[in-house]
């Protein structure tokens, strides 16, 4: 990830009063440890090193050090469960499709329509996906979190819980952690004021700090980067980050199959929970998985690679589809199926929306980009 921010426009993080909590993730105020970080080692090293690499004054870092509270709750809300729920796509589809959000979404779409179309003709992202993201994300800006984003990404750096991954995920939150402090020294933020989620994604799109440094921009003409604020700014930067990780202008996100026996078993066997694709289609069809997929063209598309989204419920035969190149770009923001799939289908559940609502006041005007995905 990019470790300066020389070439690009300053970073602005609008402050506003805490935003309120996710559902699933309310912040619990007594949860929090207020000075575990002054004179601690593993903090005096990282302020070494900062010193050393991005040229901080240490003492400064050991003030603000200082202020930084552990967040018990952060720390409780990425430990595993012992005993892991059972996956369920249809629960998790209900959650983020539902009425209240697709609305939203359509309010969203039509109130920065202009700024929509304008990102799809620049990075070639439709419309309909931007407004999946950040309707799953925030429900577009209406959930962005309320922890302070220095307090969770120290916690998270230096106090990650015991699991079988702490060391990646230690390392991750640690550049985050980095990030952080260059953005918010670079563009004269307080960096004990800026809020977001439990693991320190902040804004709109729930970017986190080395997101925004590779990916953000400002989209809204004044310069200044602010996802908090600005529906521009995190239309852009969703778009760019999309097409900065291999979004493909006008390719299918994904491709159904038929619900016959065979292709369930072919799928079945070759669900691998790999999100890159990797199987040739060709290869699938050989084996006996029939397409769902009118108009599409088997021969030119012999060789495309797919990968077999596999969509587990409780109670119910497993769901599956083919994800494409484009699938594999939203696992990108979230590595989870259930997510690709879900932003997929409530931007299409919006535009679907639109279109209707259109044709039932007699415009009949397709909502800008209606490309098929």
């Amino acid at each position: 990830m990019a470790q300066s921010t020389a070439q690009k426009p300053p970073l602005l993080v609008a402050q506003s009063q805490p935003q309120p909590a996710v559902p699933q993730g309310q912040t619990f105020e007594e949860e929090i440890i207020p000075q575990r970080y002054a004179d601690n080692p593993n903090v005096d090293a990282f302020i070494n090193d900062m010193s050393a690499r991005y040229d901080f004054d240490q003492a400064a870092l050991h003030a603000l050090f200082a202020r930084v509270s552990y967040s018990a709750t952060a720390v409780k809300l990425v430990t595993p469960s012992p005993s892991p729920s059972v996956k369920n796509w249809r629960v998790y589809q209900s959650r983020f499709l539902d009425q209240v959000r697709i609305n939203a979404g359509v309010r969203f779409w039509r109130a920065n329509q202009a700024t929509l179309q304008r990102a799809y003709e620049e990075f070639g992202v439709p419309p309909e996906v931007i407004v999946g993201i950040i309707g799953v994300e925030t429900i577009y800006g209406r959930f962005m979190g309320n922890f302070r984003v220095l307090d969770a990404l120290t916690t998270l750096t230096f106090d990650y819980p015991n699991t079988a991954n702490r060391a990646d995920r230690q390392a991750t939150f640690r550049k985050n952690l980095e990030d952080y402090l260059v953005w918010t020294r670079d563009s004269q933020i307080d960096p004990t004021t800026v809020l977001g989620s439990y693991t320190g994604a902040i804004g709109i799109p729930q970017f986190l700090p080395s997101s925004i440094v590779q990916y953000a921009v400002s989209y809204d003409g004044n310069k200044q980067i602010d996802l908090r604020t600005s529906e521009a700014d995190a239309i852009g930067s969703v778009a760019n980050y999309l097409r900065q990780n291999g979004w493909e202008n006008g390719r299918p996100v994904v491709w159904k199959i038929g619900s016959d026996a065979g292709s369930l078993g072919v799928a079945q066997a070759a669900a691998d929970g790999q999100p890159e694709p990797h199987w040739p289609l060709q290869q699938l069809l050989r084996a006996g998985l029939a397409m769902d997929e009118p108009g599409l063209d088997i021969a030119s598309e012999a060789g495309t690679p797919v990968t077999v989204v596999d969509l587990p419920s409780p109670g119910r035969g497993t769901e599956y589809m083919l994800g494409l190149k484009n699938f594999y770009v939203l696992t990108r923001y979230n590595r989870s199926f259930f997510y690709a799939l879900a932003v997929y289908q409530l931007g299409e559940r919006v535009k679907a929306q639109m279109a209707a609502s259109d044709a039932a006041n007699g415009n009949h005007a397709a909502p800008p980009n209606a490309a098929s995905q």
